[in-house]
């Protein structure tokens, strides 16, 4: 009996919206407008955290920490510079092998060394390129993502072959229209043969991913002489956890405060970076956007329960005379309530589904345009939900009302 009344006050609700359509379409759109910028703002926040996380992964490796003299260059003062670089000595090959040997299948490690460097092909040029000059280790320890072509091997690493991987810049540069596999670029005069092609990579935090171009360690040394200093990157063989990553990290600094011949209580004259930075960065870009997000999904929605409030309010106005005749032939104040939420409960649900759609219909055209965007279930059923709240919430106030209408002036009404 009570599933029957509830449908009987449904149908007259869903009657009541659908026999003033464009009353009730306005309200929708209302409703549709605040679940778009909810649903825009959740995607958005998605595409962010996204975006920094890949680039993370790709600038420094998902589970990867960094061993290097000074590792946080921008986050430290002018004194804070100078004592680290008094203090701190470079890394050097030996550190390298002698980290390696004492590695105990815990930690993999990797060297780079870094310069800007003029790369050329034929008579195109390109003036700002990244020279990075890595052992081959560092395929497994960063995401590299080859469009194409591999990354160099160990033994043409030990014999400093002249090889090169490039990114997307320098191929647009070098080799906009043809496939730069096989062919060769110059670097300070020689000849490197292009045997891979990184994806294309994007920024972080304004630096170009895409104008690396990876040769081996060896050979940048016989071209520029040995580094200054070296950057070390490590991992665990197969990380599987945080603590995995923790336990390689405390592996490595025990290895390289041996190699220092540093005492308990000494400070580390060496910096690591940890995974935890980017992750941190990460965590607290996506917090910042939140913080300024959600009042603005909270101002549309609530600028959207007003318009409906008032929409269902009208409603009941001219209502007033069906509502005492309802009452009048036996409907309970219940059931009046029930049909004015139900009003108000099918304006939010139709309002969030077209607001769902213009995302749905817009995503693929923010893809198109190159941005990471993707509207996720639960993003939707999280919309939805808010939608059907707002609905319930605005009618609330108008049902109320309508429950408290005087029969007998109902029906004198017209």
């Amino acid at each position: 009996m009570r599933v029957a009344l509830l449908l009987d006050a449904a149908a007259e609700g869903i009657g009541a919206a659908r026999s003033h359509p464009l009353r009730a379409a306005l309200a929708g759109v209302a409703i549709a407008a605040a679940v778009a910028t909810l649903a825009t703002v959740v995607v958005t926040l998605d595409a962010i955290e996204n975006f920094a996380r890949v680039n993370a992964a790709r600038a420094f490796g998902s589970d990867t920490f960094v061993m290097a003299k000074i590792a946080s260059v921008g986050q430290l003062s002018r004194r804070e510079l100078a004592l680290k670089q008094e203090r701190n000595p470079n890394i050097e090959r030996s550190d390298l092998r002698f980290m390696e040997r004492y590695a105990d299948n815990r930690v993999v490690y990797g060297a780079t060394v870094n310069r800007a460097v003029e790369v050329a092909a034929g008579s195109e040029k390109y003036p700002g390129a990244s020279l990075i000059g890595a052992t081959a280790t560092l395929a497994g320890l960063r995401d590299l993502a080859f469009e194409s072509g591999r990354f160099f091997t160990r033994e043409e690493a030990d014999r400093a072959a002249f090889v090169a991987v490039i990114g997307a810049t320098i191929v647009d540069t070098l080799y906009p229209n043809v496939d730069p596999l096989g062919r060769t670029i110059r670097i300070a005069g020689r000849g490197f043969r292009v045997i891979g092609v990184q994806e294309r990579q994007g920024n972080i935090s304004g630096v170009s991913l895409d104008r690396n171009v990876w040769i081996p360690l060896r050979a940048s040394e016989r071209l520029f002489g040995a580094p200054a200093t070296l950057q070390l990157l490590a991992k665990p063989p197969e990380a599987t956890s945080t603590a995995q990553v923790r336990r390689a990290e405390d592996h490595a600094r025990i290895s390289m405060r041996a190699r220092r011949q540093l005492q308990p209580g000494d400070a580390d004259n060496f910096d690591i970076l940890s995974p935890e930075a980017a992750r941190s960065f990460v965590q607290s870009l996506s917090e910042r956007v939140g913080v300024a997000a959600a009042p603005i999904s909270a101002m549309a929605l609530l600028a959207a329960v007003i318009v409906v409030t008032n929409t269902i309010l009208v409603s009941v106005t001219q209502r007033t005379n069906e509502i005492g005749i309802r009452r009048a032939v036996g409907a309970s104040r219940a059931q009046i309530m029930a049909e004015v939420l139900a009003e108000s409960l099918f304006i939010g649900v139709f309002g969030g589904a077209v607001g769902l759609g213009m995302v749905y219909v817009l995503v693929p055209v923010a893809r198109a345009a190159g941005l990471e965007v993707e509207l996720q279930a639960s993003t939707a059923l999280t919309s939805l939900v808010a939608a059907s709240l707002s609905g319930i919430v605005a009618g609330w106030y108008p049902a109320r009302r309508a429950t408290r209408i005087d029969v007998v002036d109902a029906l004198r009404s017209e």
